[in-house]
């Protein structure tokens, strides 16, 4: 059968979701301070230095929506 006459399978319709992840890495940083307690107080409070991204450790999803949603 030639090629032209196959009929061709109906492809499925897609459409785009958007969502809002949580998601948990495992990440390394470093700071410099002159104890492990001060060491801990500024890396909580946001002001040490990432060293890597690190892995996904936890993936969560929180809400679905399809484009055109409200």
């Amino acid at each position: 059968m030639p090629a032209a006459a196959r009929k061709l399978k109906p492809q499925p319709e897609t459409r785009t979701f958007r969502a809002t992840m949580l998601v948990t890495r495992a990440e390394q940083w470093w700071v410099e301070a002159e104890s492990a307690e001060e060491a801990r107080t500024l890396l909580a409070s946001g002001q040490g230095h990432r060293t890597a991204l690190g892995e996904r450790i936890h993936v969560e999803l929180e809400e679905l929506s399809e484009d055109g949603d409200a």
